[in-house]
């Protein structure tokens, strides 16, 4: 029965690590195109993934095209499908509020991995959803619509943040009931390093991002609500401090919507996204378990993602010969790994309870069946694990730059230094102006431009005549003298 029972077990293993793609592989023929510049044919190929599935209304696959057919400039589809995704969000939400039980005992996972779990979305992938149906209704004209996305950004933020501060104490309740301690020192071989870079420790948290609340501030000015603008960058200033940049958003808010502001000058934003959010790599972890026998290693697997040591700068841009300077203010990088951060208490408690369970099962192998049934519940525990959960919103950019100043109307060359295809003419007009910008190894998309509000018709000149040279006066005519008579005739 024995050797019968080995190759069970490896066919069981072959079968549940093949045939089981990684989010990341599904994607990676659109990402290549539309780094190439085949944005079109990236935008077919994931189509079909889609209409090859059973869910139209995946969450991820959506925000996905909604991002592809963003960076194509079809504005109006890319609404339509991040509206697919916001409407899995919103439920999400409404659980969070009322039962977040129900989400929480998601937690158990025991025996399948985490990527077995419902893919809920990151929440920073949560809170930039909004915010980019909110720039999609910037680009289609819909300020007042914006609007009322980005007051749904500032509310999920403030679900997620209590969401996840009473999962991560169940998490760690539960692992302690199970008798595993949830400390990261534990995970020998994990690079913890990755999350422990001075870059990843300056965030507040990993759901937050400068983008989204200068946007805000933005969008507020441009309908003339100074009051609520305010706020929004001074949030974005909180959350990436010491940028001029940001900092010059709420210093010149008053003069801007006031007198101050110069009157024939556009306001124009800039907004440059380079590259892809990483990707989540797997490594494998062998996690000590106790057992009555003593302690028995388990195999599992964990998320890791490295920093992106040639990640796109930009220090300034160039519009004709004016120079702006420009600002990282989101590097999406840091963020995924932040939440990593903050999600990986969770990951191993999960971890810890599967370890238990899987642990108990080997020990019983191991004392009905003997050498063969610990390599029996090795096999099955590896089959059981796979890989780690590798779904993330790779779509979005890895880095946001913004410039942002005063220019006169009129017709420019724009151009980012150093980047390939760059180059594009670009007419200033309207009080305010938002240019988004997609920069890729091989390839720049130009957005369309967007051109809000109205400049005041300039003054015409007033050309002064020349006075009019004042005519001489004439001088009075003198009389006729009557002419002498003729000298009489000598008689």
């Amino acid at each position: 029965m024995r050797p019968i029972l080995l190759p069970l077990a490896a066919v069981l293993v072959l079968t549940a690590c093949a045939g089981v793609p990684t989010h990341d592989s599904k994607l990676a023929t659109s990402l290549a195109a539309t780094t190439r510049g085949d944005i079109d044919e990236a935008i077919r190929t994931l189509d079909a993934q889609i209409a090859a599935g059973a869910d139209k209304n995946d969450l991820l696959l959506n925000l996905e095209k909604g991002e592809l057919l963003r960076i194509g400039t079809r504005y109006k589809d890319s609404l339509d499908a991040l509206e697919i995704a916001d409407r899995k969000v919103k439920q999400w939400e409404e659980t969070a509020k009322t039962a977040p039980d129900q989400l929480m005992n998601q937690i158990g996972a025991v025996f399948m991995g985490d990527s077995a779990r419902t893919y809920e979305g990151q929440d920073y992938e949560k809170v930039m959803l909004t915010t980019r149906m909110a720039m999609n209704r910037i680009n289609l004209g819909d300020l007042d619509t914006a609007r009322v996305d980005i007051k749904r950004t500032h509310e999920r933020e403030a679900i997620i943040a209590e969401f996840r501060a009473q999962e991560t104490a169940k998490a760690e309740e539960e692992a302690k009931e199970k008798g595993v301690a949830v400390d990261s020192r534990e995970l020998n071989g994990y690079p913890i390093e990755t999350l422990k870079d001075p870059e990843v420790l300056k965030l507040k948290n990993g759901y937050q991002n400068a983008l989204s609340h200068y946007l805000a501030g933005f969008v507020y000015e441009a309908l003339n609500e100074p009051g609520l603008a305010a706020p929004g960058y001074r949030k974005a200033i909180e959350l990436r401090p010491d940028l001029p940049v940001l900092e010059e958003g709420l210093r010149g808010l008053d003069q801007r919507t006031g007198f101050g502001r110069p009157k024939h000058m556009t306001d124009v934003l800039f907004i440059v996204e380079s590259g892809n959010a990483p990707a989540r790599q797997s490594k494998k972890i062998l996690f000590p378990v106790p057992t009555r026998n003593g302690l028995i290693t388990v195999s599992f697997s964990f998320p890791v993602i490295y920093p992106n040591q040639e990640a796109m700068e930009l220090a300034q841009l160039n519009l004709g010969p004016l120079s702006m300077p420009a600002a990282l203010v989101t590097d999406f990088n840091v963020m995924a790994r932040r939440a990593l951060q903050d999600e990986l208490p969770g990951i191993q408690a999960r971890a810890a309870v599967r370890a238990v369970a899987k642990g108990l099962v080997q020990d019983q192998m191991n004392k009905k069946l003997g050498p063969w049934g610990g390599l029996i519940g090795n096999i099955v525990t590896a089959a059981t694990e796979g890989e780690a959960d590798d779904r993330m919103w790779r779509g979005l950019p890895e880095r946001v730059f913004i410039a942002r100043g005063f220019v006169a109307p009129g017709e420019y060359d724009l151009r980012l230094p150093g980047q390939p295809d760059s180059n594009r003419k670009l007419a200033v007009d309207g009080r305010y102006m938002v240019v988004p910008v997609r920069v890729f190894r091989n390839k720049t998309y130009f957005g369309e431009p967007v051109k809000i509000g109205t400049l005041p018709p300039a003054a015409m000149p007033v050309v002064e005549e020349a006075p009019k040279p004042i005519p001489a006066p004439k001088r009075p005519t003198k009389p006729a003298k009557p002419a002498k008579a003729a000298a009489k005739n000598k008689t």
